[in-house]
């Protein structure tokens, strides 16, 4: 009788093993007014439906219907839909860096071998994630990064997803050195529309009114789009957005803005808080963005310092909408300027600007805090 109890415990752990380590498994986690769906294929974001301001649920995040689909993407055009990108995200210049006299040499898989783009040739995006725990509303996935892509040392990240009555999905990403120091910077890349394609309007980004109240100064950047050390402002420029404004009434002035010969945004915008807030304070929305199609807000809060803003320039109607996107409007494939990306994240390629002072923000140790990044989306509606 203990033999035979024993074995059929083990049959269920091993079952349970072999389920919950599928990195294609969808685990969806809701709350009243909300839901989501992750995969462990980069602790990736499939779905989030929220009501529109006629009570229908509306999923306002891109990506595919078939999670296999993920990984044809990655083998191709790599779109980055849904996933958490690091070990670095966004850009580094030349693939290279130096930390306490030790150079790093990174695979350079951007602008034909230029830099590295979210952390290399296979970032986090494309890792099998472990789900170390789930429940009706939260969910969480754990990475070991073992020097993979040529950074220094080994870390182990946790990545926290939450919905809640609001409607809010929350995002904690906790990464911890275990050797070597190394730079961390990682973002949630989760493609936004929130009129959610139900009509011609709803089907770009462009009729979005977006809103970064305390971004009045950005990193500029090169024809590959890798930041030259300059800073400047946004006052009197295409990149303001200090004061609510439609994301495409002047995005035809961005001409060479998102790189060579490319017209629209992707920009590193800086959050400088006001002096009762603080530099890592989580406590004020730093951007709004609205939809007049579905009447969806959300209001993003982050205890990071820059915001960068990718309006899907590139997207050239070869890639489908999801299922739960097809409405009356008859929208079947994602267009340019079909989407915003907004990833809340330290400032880009910091790691080879020590003059910016952000090395005690990208840069840990065995015995630094952790490098945590804290995202909440607020979602409401308006009239």
């Amino acid at each position: 009788m203990f033999s035979f109890t024993l074995l059929f415990a083990s049959f269920f752990f091993i079952l349970a093993w072999a389920q919950s380590s599928n990195p294609l498994q969808k685990y969806t986690i809701s709350a009243p007014g909300i839901n989501a769906t992750f995969i462990p294929y980069g602790a990736r974001l499939t779905n989030l439906y929220v009501n529109d301001r006629n009570g229908n649920p509306q999923d306002v995040v891109l990506g595919f219907d078939n999670a296999e689909d993920y990984i044809r993407d990655d083998e191709t055009n790599h779109t980055y839909f849904g996933p958490i990108v690091g070990r670095y995200a966004n850009r580094i210049k030349n693939g290279t860096f130096t930390i306490q006299g030790v150079t790093s040499h990174i695979p350079q898989n951007d602008n034909m071998g230029h830099d590295t783009l979210h952390g290399g040739q296979i970032g986090y995006d494309q890792r099998n994630w472990t789900v170390v725990s789930a429940n009706s509303s939260s969910i969480t996935f754990s990475l070991l990064d073992q020097a993979f892509e040529g950074f220094p040392g080994n870390i182990i990240t946790y990545a926290t997803y939450t919905v809640s009555a609001g409607p809010t999905w929350t995002s904690r990403l906790v990464s911890i050195p275990l050797d070597e120091p190394t730079p961390i910077m990682l973002a949630n890349h989760v493609y936004w529309n929130l009129g959610a394609f139900v009509d011609t309007a709803g089907s770009t980004i462009l009729n979005h009114t977006l809103h970064m109240p305390y971004s009045s100064r950005y990193i500029q950047i090169d024809n590959i789009e890798v930041p030259t050390g300059l800073i400047g402002t946004v006052d009197g420029t295409f990149l303001d957005f200090t004061s609510p404004k439609q994301i495409g009434r002047d995005i035809s002035a961005a001409m060479n803005n998102c790189g060579y010969n490319c017209t629209g945004y992707d920009n590193a915008f800086i959050l400088d808080r006001p002096r009762y807030s603080g530099p890592e304070a989580s406590d004020l929305s730093v951007l709004t963005l609205s939809s007049g199609s579905t009447g969806i807000r959300m209001d993003v809060f982050t205890n990071q310092q820059s915001l960068q803003v990718y309006t899907c320039d590139n997207t050239d109607g070869t890639v489908g909408v999801k299922r739960s996107q097809r409405h009356d409007a008859g929208t079947e494939f994602v267009e340019k300027y079909g989407c915003v990306v907004i990833e809340t994240q330290q400032w880009i390629d910091g790691v080879n600007h020590p003059e910016w002072g952000q090395d005690q923000y990208q840069i840990y140790t065995v015995d630094s805090e952790p490098a945590v990044v804290y995202a909440r989306y607020d979602f409401s509606t308006i009239g």
